[in-house]
């Protein structure tokens, strides 16, 4: 299965994977970030053997993302994002989109225990 296949086609079991690596960390990061005229809020896993981050972001709009960056073969680097529908928002810890929400509007990333990600 190839990194588009498994985004846009498999993207719960990918949220799942990340949210359970987030509450089994200590400790997390929160990061806010920008690029151009667009703001989010972003939490990572990285899987540094396979040269991947996968991501869940916050938009300042309120719109969830998940974000894949990888490198191929060749050592060039591709980005996928999908829109995460209401159903797989509903996967996210409430306390994660919390402290999503606090770090776009305070436009600060935030430290913290993965553990109160999880509730």
């Amino acid at each position: 299965m190839d990194y588009n296949e498994l985004v846009n086609n498999h993207s719960s079991e990918v949220i799942e994977r990340v949210v359970t690596y987030i509450v089994n960390n200590n400790p997390v990061e929160v990061l806010f970030n920008f690029e151009d005229d667009d703001q989010w809020a972003i939490i990572s896993m990285h899987q540094y053997e396979e040269d991947l981050e996968i991501s869940i972001r916050l938009h300042v709009d309120g719109s969830f993302d998940l974000y894949l960056g990888y490198y191929d073969d060749e050592d060039d680097f591709h980005e996928l994002v999908k829109p995460l529908t209401e159903e797989e928002v509903l996967q996210l810890p409430e306390g994660l989109k919390k402290v999503m929400k606090k770090v776009v509007e305070d436009e600060k990333g935030m430290r913290l225990s993965g553990a109160l990600l999880g509730k």
